[in-house]
């Protein structure tokens, strides 16, 4: 069993899993559905690709919340839109997009199949196509990869022991970090993200989520 590390770092994220057209939603902290769909990127898997992808929906996930960010909400509007039926065009639809300003998370996935966890950081140090943080526009300030980021280790460890990867803003001070780890079993809070086919059908089934909180390390020297 091995623990692959990744670092999610950027001035806007969003990890949506209810949004509708006119309201796009982000959780507090990256979906499973948001990162396997920035790993099936980076190893080129296609949308429709579920041969590919089912590989990825079995690892386990875990984040820890290095900054959590702030939220903020944006306006967009569209021009000639089409309602969901046909029936009628909208002159001008104003949508409310959802995200987290100046976030940094650690996230890590693990599983058995130690080969698989090293085809996606090779991919993540040179990927098929661009990475972003749960919406095209939204791209990492940091890379994703990261050196030596494959451990033999179970995801608690993996992420609890990994030097932090952000520093709090000065308005933030010293939190502890929240630290998310999918369960093996039905214990913890259900979330609606586990993909259950290709992301071009996005149908989307439970998994559960037990949540705890870690003292900082204190950080020395530069």
């Amino acid at each position: 069993m091995a623990t692959l590390l990744l670092r999610l770092v950027g001035p806007m994220q969003s990890w949506g899993t209810t949004s509708r057209f006119d309201e796009r939603d982000t959780g507090k902290e990256p979906s499973k559905s948001g990162v396997l769909g920035l790993v099936a990127a980076a190893l080129g898997i296609d949308r429709e690709n579920w041969a590919d992808l089912e590989p990825l929906c079995r690892l386990r996930m875990g984040v820890r919340h290095d900054r959590p960010g702030i939220p903020k909400r944006d306006y967009q509007t569209a021009q000639q839109v089409i309602s969901a039926d046909g029936s009628k065009i909208h002159d001008t639809a104003v949508t409310t997009r959802h995200y987290l300003a100046d976030a940094a998370f650690l996230v890590g996935l693990y599983g058995a199949d130690r080969d698989l966890l090293a085809r996606i950081h090779a991919a993540l140090g040179d990927p098929v196509w661009p990475l972003a943080l749960g919406r095209k526009s939204y791209v990492p300030s940091e890379p994703v990869w990261l050196p030596d980021a494959l451990v033999d280790m179970d995801l608690r460890e993996a992420l609890s022991s990994w030097p932090p990867i952000a520093t709090a803003r000065p308005h933030q001070g010293r939190a502890p970090w929240v630290l998310s780890i999918e369960s093996a079993d039905s214990t913890g809070l259900m979330k609606m993200d586990q993909p259950l086919s290709s992301f071009a059908e996005r149908r989307f089934g439970p998994r559960f989520v037990l949540s705890e909180v870690l003292d900082v390390p204190v950080q020395t020297g530069a």
